[in-house]
């Protein structure tokens, strides 16, 4: 039990706060072993100094005592006599012969005083001394024979000064104890920002390299004089640069492949053109063959283009081009390009002249890839949403986000398969089919890379109306454009210069609009499938 709560524990605190709590404990620690050494070695000095200061007092008073015969003098001189004593504590005169006991106060008689300390001069002859509770106080005790009598002198000495300086004592040291703890965790906690500061560096190089900036490296002459930390240093730039060769060779590979493939497939379609002009003149067998191969040259020739777009995203090779676009006409004109206005599309209220900055090429070819995708799978997208993401309350850094949704009819995507069907190569439960209505498993992850170079997300769900079927959504950062002068455009018409009239309000993502031209042209070039 005690091991899984240390566990949780560790889960809960950060490695920054584990090392000031560490070095808190460990400050306590040797503070409350120093405070408890110094108060000991403090009352037992003043313990001892003021017992060897009772003890040479009481001897010099009993010399001055044994000047009277205690057992024959009258109670009034023996207490005059006591009373004249210089620095006395509280003196008692006794005698052995009658217990006959004077004090100077009248606090203390012999009734008061310990056997223990009065046996020793009254019996054994001997000076004593000791430490014990006497009304209500504690004090010390020095009993000294008187020479030549059967009687003792005591002297009674309180410790009242000593308890008090020693309760300021403790009362110092507890604060020290508690300053100091507090003192020792804020020192940890500023210092372990440098001891972890290289684990910051490892883990923002890490975090780098996965939003895909392979030839991120940490600076290696600034922990080069490290022995701890250089070596780590030196073998995690090795391992990154290990990556990079290993994506760049992969990424080259499959660029070098698919260039060179292009001649011989234009040749093929070029041969399947003369072929097909020629259908009606073959037999029923050779029709059938020429359509199977139309059909696997088609699919070849769309793997082809999809590999190397996405080699260019592997190397590194694509560049954002932000433009100024009025969204909803951009998406109704996309979709009318493709489909021939054939998809109904509806936007939240206040959406109609919303503009952002955006990428016309990048969005349009994840419009085309998701309609092509219910065409293929679902009969078809029902209608296209926009719609404009508030971010959580809740989350400090949240930003709002449009999100554009292509729905369908079709039998959904099983929710342990949503996040699978934006890999590579990945059709689903149609993995092996054949067909001209199958696509090769490119589209929804070029989709994804497309989403991600603009600092967006893809992802599918159901569809918001309860009904069966997926809903496919490119959500993308949006920050407005104070534009209240722009016009719808039309794509026919759409150029730089016609946005040129936007004021943008800060840095922006990209959501792309296209023109009929681009958009037959993506489709052309094999817009892609997913599964």
């Amino acid at each position: 039990m005690s091991a899984d709560f240390a566990a949780m524990g560790e889960h809960k605190l950060g490695l920054r706060t584990r090392i000031a709590v560490a070095v808190s404990l460990v400050s306590l620690a040797l503070s409350i072993a120093v405070s408890l050494t110094v108060y000991t070695v403090a009352r037992q000095t003043l313990l001892d100094a003021r017992e060897e200061s009772a003890s040479s007092r009481a001897l010099k008073n009993t010399s001055v005592v044994a000047g009277i015969n205690l057992s024959t003098s009258d109670p009034s001189v023996v207490l005059g006599v006591l009373s004249n004593l210089s620095d006395a504590g509280k003196a008692i005169a006794v005698w052995d012969g009658g217990i006959h006991s004077q004090s100077v106060d009248g606090t203390y008689t012999s009734d008061e005083l310990p056997e223990e300390l009065l046996e020793r001069p009254l019996e054994d002859r001997e000076p004593g001394i000791m430490r014990f509770e006497g009304d209500g106080e504690t004090v010390i005790g020095v009993g000294v024979p008187v020479t030549d009598q059967d009687a003792a002198y005591f002297e009674v000495t309180p410790l009242g000064d000593i308890t008090d300086a020693l309760a300021s004592i403790r009362l110092a040291l507890a604060g020290a104890v508690v300053v100091s703890t507090g003192l020792a965790g804020i020192l940890g906690y500023w210092a372990s920002r440098y001891s972890i500061r290289p684990l910051t560096r490892v883990s923002l190089a890490a975090q780098s390299v996965a939003l895909g900036q392979l030839d991120t490296r940490i600076d290696y002459d600034e922990y080069s004089h490290d022995p701890d930390l250089a070596p780590l240093v030196a073998n995690f730039n090795e391992m990154l640069g290990a990556l990079q060769s290993r994506i760049d060779r992969d990424a080259r590979f499959a660029s070098d492949v698919s260039h060179e493939l292009r001649s011989p497939l234009t040749t093929l379609n070029a041969g399947l053109q003369v072929l097909a002009n020629n259908r009606e003149e073959m037999p029923e067998r050779a029709r059938q063959a020429l359509d199977l191969l139309e059909t696997d040259v088609t699919r070849f020739t769309q793997l082809v283009e999809d590999l190397l777009e996405i080699s260019r995203f592997d190397a590194g090779a694509v560049r954002l081009e932000l433009d100024d676009v009025a969204l909803v006409p951009m998406v109704r004109n996309t979709v009318e390009a493709l489909s021939g206005n054939e998809i109904p599309v509806l936007a939240d209220p206040g959406l109609e002249d919303l503009v952002i900055a955006c990428d016309r090429r990048r969005l349009a070819r994840i419009l085309v890839n998701f309609c092509n995708n219910a065409d293929k799978y679902a009969d078809g997208a029902t209608h296209i949403s926009v719609t404009l993401h508030e971010p959580d309350p809740n989350d400090p850094l949240g930003e709002p986000t449009v999100q554009i949704g292509v729905e369908d009819a079709g039998p959904g995507v099983p929710a342990d398969q949503r996040e699978a069907v934006f890999d590579r190569f990945n059709r689903g439960d149609q993995g092996g089919a054949r067909g001209a209505d199958v696509g090769v498993g490119l589209g929804l992850a070029l989709a994804a890379e497309h989403a991600r170079l603009q600092a967006g997300r893809v992802f599918v769900e159901n569809r918001t109306d309860g009904g069966q079927g997926a809903r496919f959504v490119v959500e993308l950062p949006l920050l407005e454009v104070r534009g209240d002068d722009v016009e719808e455009e039309h794509l026919s018409d759409a150029t730089p210069e016609s946005t040129s009239n936007l004021t943008l309000t800060g840095e922006h993502r990209a959501i792309a609009v296209t023109t009929a031209e681009t958009a037959n042209r993506d489709l052309s070039a094999g817009g892609g499938d997913h599964r």
